[in-house]
């Protein structure tokens, strides 16, 4: 697949790209979309799901609901609290928190929505989030969105608010999702289906 497709298919899927305002971070976003999905081997963005056994909600609705539910508590702290969170990096880190389940969810798709996943990126070897990091990475995006991606895991050692609104935002969307699809909280989820505990 051309990636001019993948390009269209990451701006159509992600309309809150619009919210960056740097041209340059919004261009390195699509990128690490676009790469992710060709290493992946991917036809369609829309068929990465939330988790590897939630299938009906998609990836793509996900990351689109942790970056709103971010933007608006970014908005929150700015306008209630005074607070000065950079809403470029957040918006950014949002929407790449997921991007390495390009990666990390090929074994659990049915191979008719695949085409050849390169396998040395391709596996469930690696979390996802470490994997959006070094897609964010790859890409020149700034230190201040890499170290925004890795939501779970707690290999940073500066958590900045950037971070934290990932990370809080990813939760909230996580218990919604979780709930609605098997009536379980998140935290419930991870202890019976994390691959990563």
């Amino acid at each position: 697949m051309p990636a001019a497709d993948y390009r269209e298919q990451v701006e159509a899927a992600f309309p809150e790209l619009d919210a960056i305002e740097d041209d340059a971070l919004r261009e390195q976003v699509i990128e690490a979309w676009c790469l992710g999905l060709t290493r992946g081997g991917w036809y369609d963005i829309e068929d990465i799901p939330y988790a590897w056994n939630i299938h009906e909600v998609t990836n793509v609705e996900h990351v689109r609901g942790v970056t709103r539910i971010a933007a608006r508590t970014a908005e929150e702290q700015r306008d209630f609290h005074g607070a000065d969170p950079d809403f470029d990096v957040t918006h950014a880190a949002c929407l790449l928190h997921d991007v390495g389940k390009c990666y990390e969810y090929v074994d659990f798709v049915d191979d008719d929505k695949l085409d050849d996943p390169d396998p040395e990126y391709a596996t469930e070897e690696i979390p996802h989030s470490l994997s959006g990091y070094a897609l964010a990475h790859e890409v020149g995006c700034p230190l201040a969105v890499q170290r925004a991606i890795p939501h779970f895991i707690g290999e940073i050692p500066t958590r900045t608010l950037e971070a934290e609104l990932v990370k809080s935002a990813n939760a909230a969307s996580s218990n919604a999702i979780t709930q609605a699809a098997m009536g379980i909280s998140l935290q419930e989820w991870v202890e019976t289906y994390s691959q990563t505990q």
